[in-house]
């Protein structure tokens, strides 16, 4: 099952092969928590002939979401695909799937993680976000949520976010431009590079 905006633009979802040998479909359902497909979806992609690659499961509310990358020939990959039009006829099930290619490295990005911790409020995500838009900066995976300090009951709110920097900005200056930013917006902030 495809999204209507798959339906209204050819474009967005192209069975056709690529070149080379690897081909890659991306994976999107949405469904209540206690109903979550990542078993059906895993043994799928197995019986398909398609390796999983890039898996990412989060629970959001009552609801979980499911993000698989397949990859595989491109018979496979249709196989795949046809098994997934079935599962989608699952009315609580909401299931987008899209045909996409390898990412080019980008040798030019240098990865760093920022972690911030504050009071939580309205805009906090959106300022920072902000912040690394106006420069250019990709923000290459973002994790945030909101809870209660155990000690004191009050409400937070904390993000992680893996950035992708070009290359030619000077990070100390980034740093420390950040790091004023969140001093302004009373934000508890680090940023470093990414250790693998």
């Amino acid at each position: 099952m495809h999204s209507r905006d798959e339906a209204r633009d050819p474009q967005l979802n192209t069975t056709a092969p690529r070149s080379g040998n690897e081909h890659i479909l991306l994976i999107q359902t949405l469904t209540p928590a206690m109903q979550s497909p990542l078993l059906q979806l895993a043994r799928r992609v197995a019986d398909s002939g398609c390796s999983l690659g890039d898996a990412r499961v989060s629970t959001l509310g009552a609801d979980v979401s499911v993000t698989l990358m397949a990859q595989g020939s491109w018979d496979a990959v249709a196989k795949l695909e046809t098994a997934l039009a079935r599962l989608g006829r699952d009315p609580d099930l909401h299931l987008v799937t899209y045909r996409s290619a390898p990412r080019q490295p980008q040798q030019h990005l240098l990865p760093y993680l920022v972690e911030v911790v504050a009071a939580d409020r309205q805009g906090v995500l959106a300022d920072v976000l902000e912040f690394f838009a106006e420069r250019q900066i990709s923000i290459e995976q973002l994790a945030s949520q909101r809870y209660r300090a155990m000690q004191t009951g009050a409400e937070m709110f904390s993000a992680q976010v893996t950035l992708g920097i070009p290359a030619d900005l000077h990070i100390a200056a980034l740093r420390d431009e950040f790091l004023e930013l969140c001093d302004g917006l009373n934000l508890d902030a680090v940023m470093e590079p990414v250790k693998y």
